[in-house]
């Protein structure tokens, strides 16, 4: 069995869970997001998705789960800020994360290309490397496919100004998907209960991604209070 391979059979109809806190937050810590990430893995969660490689290193140290890594970095003149340039993948890589997700959707890149004119290269320099595509449509997906990623994200869904509108979790977007791909569909974005959980793992996707619901306490009590200021 080949490393890839070896990964994907680790993660199969299992959770994965996102353990991010942004600069703004509170939460903000590599040390924080460590323990965020070993109370995941208890709670049952096989994988981890984390960003930057001073997270992914202190999370390495306290588990031993396959890590999804990212890196949100936001350049200027561009929408693209998950690990948006060549420079962001050759940290990661050296890093060793398991895999690396990157922002697939069809927005300029930094560097004035489009992910059809950039991956091309970055699949060939790294040949064994897991790359999971972070996408908001199926158009998005399919491209992805053909350019040769591993493994399909809906990550991006309701997040790009041209599906700012989707209802998430996006399961009409997610079975599409399972349908007409041959390579795992992660699902990711929106899934804020075991219900939609469960409802996304009924549509066959190869494994899921939960992050906020779990991980982001500031959101989680902005959702309750939200819930009892409307009438």
């Amino acid at each position: 069995m080949n490393k890839k391979q070896k990964i994907f059979d680790l993660i199969h109809g299992q959770l994965i869970v996102s353990c991010q806190a942004l600069p703004e937050e509170p939460l903000h810590s590599p040390f924080i997001m460590s323990k965020m990430a070993y109370a995941a893995m208890l709670g049952g969660a096989k994988g981890i998705r984390a960003n930057s490689v001073e997270d992914i290193k202190e999370i390495k140290e306290m588990v031993g789960l396959p890590i999804i890594g990212i890196i949100k970095k936001v350049y200027e003149g561009s929408d693209v800020f998950i690990t948006p340039t060549n420079k962001e993948i050759e940290l990661l890589y050296q890093e060793g994360v398991d895999i690396i997700a990157l922002d697939a959707t069809k927005r300029i890149r930094p560097d004035g290309k489009t992910i059809s004119e950039v991956f091309p290269e970055i699949r060939e320099k790294y040949k064994e490397q897991i790359f999971m595509a972070d996408c908001s449509t199926y158009e998005e997906a399919k491209e992805a496919y053909e350019l040769g990623f591993d493994c399909l994200g809906t990550t991006l869904s309701g997040y790009t100004e041209y599906t700012k509108h989707n209802p998430l979790p996006d399961l009409e977007l997610i079975e599409r998907l399972v349908q007409d791909f041959p390579i795992p569909v992660i699902a990711e974005g929106g899934i804020w209960t075991p219900e939609e959980l469960k409802c996304v793992f009924n549509l066959g996707v190869h494994t899921a991604v939960v992050g906020t619901a779990i991980t982001r306490p500031m959101e989680i009590t902005k959702k309750f209070i939200h819930a009892i200021q409307v009438n």
